[in-house]
């Protein structure tokens, strides 16, 4: 497909939670020429005003599976030719089930729309750790998966078929700008997982990603998203906390090697064009403010 959109090609894009990832997704989307509006929610409602500044239609949208959506609200919002999906479970604060409740909620609401295309972002923790390759037909189920629920809300917008396309992306460690890997470890000691390849995509490549897909088109199919090169914990901690003057952490060797998993994104790679602007999780960009 051209670079050069035609008007007529233009798609209305709602993004469904425009936080760290989806705001920036939305800014690009602005500046794509793929799209004629974007949409984007918030459960809270100072970011409105930051969504009115960037051209962005703002919606105070809250997924509260006992109270239901807001009818008159979420019709307007889910008026699009495609939704994006990025909203993450809050593993911390998390009723069991809750998420999953959300997400049916929301194909429910997808279901009645007229959108005809959906990308729901998921996360590569749904693979277990072990010590293997993973690849997106080991996890299909919940039982199969390290984080049943997400696998269930992923299914439960999958069901969204055949009548819209569902692309599901399953995104490794999200990085960059203020989310650096060292400071969650600086000055730490005797850490035993430091020989442990990592999965990482940086925000500008999973933005870029995303913003291919809606461009060459969806597919109906499930796809690993992460960076090419999977270098260790350590090599990635000391070398974030030497960009910033931080105490790096120490590491040893565990009497017995921890277990991990090494994402493959090889699919994606066969199925869309898509060069990596961070391909080596050692030459991520960061900065200390948000970089929004």
């Amino acid at each position: 497909m051209s670079e050069q959109v035609s008007k007529v090609e233009k798609k209305r894009i709602s993004i469904l939670g425009c936080g760290w990832l989806g705001f920036s997704l939305a800014k690009r989307l602005l500046g794509s020429g793929i799209t004629s509006v974007v949409k984007g929610s918030t459960t809270s409602e100072t970011k409105l005003d930051i969504f009115a500044g960037v051209g962005v239609d703002g919606y105070l949208l809250p997924l509260n599976p006992d109270a239901g959506l807001d009818a008159d609200i979420s019709g307007s919002f889910f008026d699009a030719d495609i939704v994006v999906i990025a909203v993450p479970p809050r593993m911390s604060q998390n009723v069991a089930g809750n998420y999953t409740a959300q997400m049916q909620m929301v194909a429910e609401a997808i279901r009645q729309s007229p959108a005809k295309e959906v990308v729901f972002v998921s996360s590569t923790g749904v693979y277990r750790d072990l010590s293997q390759t993973a690849v997106e037909p080991d996890v299909q189920l919940p039982e199969h998966s390290a984080q049943p629920e997400m696998v269930a809300a992923e299914n439960a917008i999958a069901a969204l078929r055949p009548g819209k396309t569902v692309t599901i992306l399953r995104l490794s460690g999200l990085l960059g700008y203020n989310r650096i890997p060292g400071k969650y470890v600086k000055g730490q000691k005797d850490m035993t997982t430091g020989d442990i390849p990592v999965n990482y995509i940086h925000r500008d490549d999973a933005v870029g990603i995303i913003t291919a897909v809606v461009r060459q088109g969806l597919q109906n199919e499930t796809f690993n998203i992460t960076a090419p090169f999977h270098p260790t914990r350590s090599e990635v901690y000391v070398d974030s906390c030497a960009q910033f003057g931080w105490e790096a952490p120490t590491f040893r060797k565990p009497e017995v090697p921890p277990s991990f998993k090494v994402i493959s994104g090889d699919k994606f790679g066969k199925a869309y064009r898509y060069d990596f602007k961070y391909p080596d999780p050692l030459l991520f960009h960061y900065q200390l403010d948000e970089g929004l």
